[in-house]
């Protein structure tokens, strides 16, 4: 099957089957490395504690990138 017809094809495919098959390609290309990831959801884990014991107040993501903005800018 030549590319053109597989792309074809897949377009042909309901939503839901073109977001798993968009998924899985993806997946192809970036395979995950489980030893990072479990470091990563740890940290992730850790903050999210952090947040909801109220031992760390978050900033608003707007905030965030204003301050990235500023200091590119200038």
């Amino acid at each position: 099957m030549r590319i053109n017809e597989l792309i074809k094809e897949a377009e042909s495919l309901p939503v839901e089957e073109r977001v798993v098959l968009v998924e899985s390609l993806l997946r192809s290309l970036n395979q995950p490395e489980s030893d990072i990831d479990q470091k990563w959801a740890k940290i992730a884990n850790k903050r999210l504690q952090e947040v909801r014991s109220e031992a760390v107040e978050p900033v608003p993501g707007q905030e965030v990138f204003e301050k990235i903005w500023k200091r590119f800018e200038g």
